[in-house]
């Protein structure tokens, strides 16, 4: 039976079985979750107000680097916090698209311009990102933050002096003040530089292993492989020798952030240069804050101080070995079931489908036909709630505030890996599940023509993340960095 009509048949048995459900009065109050307007509002002004010239800095251990939310840095250009969720939106639209062109591209979908900007490898996908870390620079420790990016595997940053650097509001790191530079000769990175990668090459004239990166924006990035010291505080300034693209040439300057130098590529590759690879071991662990917190967290590597209450698997995918798929097995509205069978989150036979966890995008994707069953779901699950349109037009599931401020009750979303029971179950509530956004509420999952997931940031903010490599798994734990 084809895709289309099982979906249709299952849409149709869940509708009868809502009809008894709610005949029978099955919903249970104490399986909501609760939302206050009145408390966010008044986290999300504390936000607006925050001096991000004032942001604790404090030394941290070898390995491990604060993370922030990049719009405690961007904030300031907009004149509400609307209006900056609305540039939240729209970042993770074009990341979330982008990210669709490249896995089509490389599936035989399109043909043309994706291909020649985007290497087989998956080295260089949508540039943005949604977090900063903190890098103390070379032998005069130059405070840098970069974008991490779990889509990409080189670390990169603006290196002086340039041909052509767009503005940033750190200081810009000098490859010729540091007395630790090294650049590395196609001798020592040759085959990457000359056979496997189309953005890289070497140069004949001088040896250097020399990249051309373009991103889905049309930014530019050129330079060269080097490496230099970062330093770690806490550890008696303890220092760790890292390889780098020294970058001199940022064309597409409007298309770069101030706030960040580069990005720092935490894919799952295997390669030389992704950080994970560089640094060994095989613990790579992150709480990523609360998007109106301004707090800053960890992002740590050999060390995790969570529990790993939940696990999912890594699914490798041999199209897209630096990124991170999760074997997701089911979801569940409240105590429904959103009623396919397993195997349709399975890979299909061009290693598309499948559920990937991405830094870079803020919402959660799901294929439109699953995303209906969803939002069916969900929508009947909510109780005495008046219905509301979206005014950005960005969501098709929304609910009016109260207007006395009262606590409104919306479902939880769970989500299965592996197997339905308590230790493969990463359960969401309240601002996971709803975001409040123009003066209503609405269901933060978005339903797309694309046949894979994307697990993204909204539903694991303040959730801490570990990669296991020697495992191969993802583990979850709910309010770790908060």
């Amino acid at each position: 039976m084809p895709m289309e009509k099982i979906l249709h048949f299952h849409l149709f048995t869940s509708i009868i079985f809502s009809i008894l459900l709610v005949v029978l009065g099955n919903t249970n109050k104490n399986s909501l979750s609760p939302l206050n307007s009145t408390y966010i509002m008044q986290a999300r002004k504390r936000f607006m107000s925050l001096d991000p010239t004032k942001l604790p800095d404090p030394p941290m251990p070898s390995y491990t680097f604060t993370v922030y939310h990049r719009d405690v840095f961007e904030k300031s250009k907009f004149k509400d916090y609307d209006s900056l969720l609305d540039h939240r939106l729209a970042r993770s639209h074009a990341r979330a698209s982008y990210l669709a062109s490249v896995l089509k591209s490389q599936n035989g979908a399109q043909r043309g311009e994706v291909l020649e900007l985007v290497p087989k490898s998956t080295d260089t996908i949508y540039r943005n990102g949604e977090y900063v870390a903190t890098f103390l620079i070379g032998t005069q420790m130059i405070k840098n933050y970069l974008l991490i990016d779990t889509g990409s595997d080189l670390v990169w940053w603006q290196c002086g002096p340039c041909e052509a650097c767009y503005e940033q509001d750190q200081p810009l790191y000098d490859s010729t003040a540091s007395k630790t530079f090294r650049i590395l000769g196609c001798n020592k990175y040759g085959l990457r530089c000359r056979t496997v990668d189309p953005a890289f090459h070497c140069n004949q004239e001088n040896f250097e292993c020399r990249y051309d990166l373009v991103y889905g924006d049309h930014a530019q990035t050129k330079g060269f492989i080097a490496d230099d010291l970062i330093t770690f505080n806490l550890d008696d300034h303890r220092t760790i020798r890292i390889t780098f693209g020294c970058s001199k040439d940022q064309n597409g300057e409007k298309n770069f952030s101030a706030f960040s130098a580069g990005v720092v590529g935490l894919g799952r590759g295997d390669g030389q240069y992704s950080l994970p690879s560089q640094f060994g071991g095989h613990i790579m662990s992150m709480c990523l804050p609360t998007f109106s917190s301004g707090k800053g967290s960890v992002l740590s590597f050999h060390t995790s101080k969570w529990p790993r209450a939940t696990s999912a698997k890594l699914i490798f995918n041999y199209k897209f070995p630096s990124l991170y798929y999760v074997n997701i097995y089911k979801i569940f509205v409240n105590d429904r079931e959103v009623p396919v069978n397993p195997s349709w989150w399975k890979f299909k036979s061009d290693m598309g489908g499948g559920m990937l966890v991405d830094t870079g995008t803020t919402f959660t994707f799901l294929p439109h036909d699953f995303y209906i069953l969803l939002r069916y779901i969900f929508r009947d699950e909510v109780r005495d709630i008046p219905t509301a349109e979206d005014p950005s037009n960005t969501f098709d599931t929304c609910y009016q505030e109260d207007p006395s401020g009262r606590n409104l009750y919306f479902p939880v979303v769970k989500l299965y890996f592996g197997s339905v029971n308590s230790s493969t179950m990463l359960l969401l509530t309240q601002e996971r599940v709803i975001v409040n956004h123009r003066g209503v509420y609405c269901l933060a999952f978005v339903g797309w023509d694309n046949d894979f997931s994307i697990l993204g940031m909204t539903q694991l903010q303040g959730v801490g993340l570990t990669f296991d490599s020697s495992t191969s798994s993802l583990s979850f734990d709910i309010d770790a960095c908060d």
